[in-house]
């Protein structure tokens, strides 16, 4: 009776949060599993089941390895250059300034700086996009082109040169991305003890030594998990991709990403089970970044 009443009362609280992630979340992934078997247009009543042959149009299909190119692209390019960026930045706000007064502090205004940094993440990203295809406007009007022609040069077709247009989107995505892993940054660091610094200060240690040496070890953790997060966001990309470069992965695919072929194959080609068998493929792909992230950057903990 005690045992009943005991597991009753956790029960009680996990039915309604495992119903509704069943509901919405799991169901949805089955249903998606089950489509991707079918050639089913999202219209007929009659759905055709087809086996695995879904999956096999994929090694033939081009835009399906381009938009993979693309994803490979992302996934090495955003994490690298968002963590690198946001940890250099972190590490002056926090503890650039050196030494002074109590203890090891942050570059002057460094509070001011924190909020700047953060403000591109409370911006919707249908309003970033908005505001970066005026910033990478192909003429003279556009806010790039314009100081490059004070300087009298030509005007640069940032989304519209193919060898161009995905490293601009990547731009914008380390842009928004920075201020969110400053914060989570500076987090893991306000966490690491000042002790540790400031005796390694007063042995000489610069601040390229205390960061190297301290601060990355120590903060390898919370890295791991910003290179995880912007590995998974390195396989969306839709919405700012669809408002920069439209739907049809301008220009000449070199914008194509599976989130925008997923969509359009389903509701512009009516090809519902293909279009599931591609979200299959990238459900897989960013479950095996996962773990691979997981395992690779693992490291033993020594319990003291």
């Amino acid at each position: 009776m005690e045992r009943l009443r005991r597991y009753g009362f956790v029960a009680g609280f996990l039915v309604v949060p495992v119903a509704l992630y069943s509901v919405f979340v799991i169901s949805p992934y089955i249903q998606a599993f089950q489509l991707s078997l079918t050639s089913w247009n999202g219209i007929s009543s009659v759905v055709r089941y087809v086996g695995l042959g879904n999956f096999g149009r994929l090694f033939e299909d081009e835009v399906f390895w381009r938009a993979l190119r693309n994803h490979g692209i992302l996934l090495l390019v955003l994490p690298i250059v968002t963590i690198v960026i946001a940890l250099f930045l972190s590490f002056l706000l926090n503890l650039g300034g050196g030494t002074r007064g109590a203890g090891m502090k942050g570059v002057w205004g460094s509070k001011f700086y924190r909020v700047v940094y953060f403000f591109p993440q409370v911006l919707a990203v249908a309003v970033v996009g908005v505001l970066f295809q005026a910033v990478y406007r192909p003429d003279a009007d556009g806010v790039l082109n314009g100081v490059l022609a004070r300087v009298g040069v030509d005007p640069v077709g940032w989304l519209t040169e193919p060898g161009l247009a995905l490293w601009s989107i990547i731009a914008v995505m380390v842009w928004q991305a920075v201020g969110f892993y400053v914060v989570l940054f500076s987090a893991g660091m306000a966490a690491i003890s000042r002790d540790y610094f400031e005796a390694a200060a007063l042995d000489g240690a610069g601040r390229v030594r205390l960061f190297f040496s301290i601060t990355l070890p120590l903060l390898r953790d919370t890295v791991q998990v910003g290179w995880i997060y912007l590995g998974i966001a390195a396989f969306d990309g839709f919405a700012l991709i669809l408002v920069l470069a439209g739907d049809k992965g301008e220009p000449d695919g070199a914008t194509t990403i599976l989130p925008i072929t997923i969509y359009k194959t389903a509701f512009a080609f009516n090809k519902v089970g293909y279009a599931s068998a591609m979200g299959v493929a990238l459900f897989f792909l960013t479950v095996t970044f996962a773990v691979l992230t997981l395992r690779t950057t693992r490291r033993e903990r020594v319990e003291l």
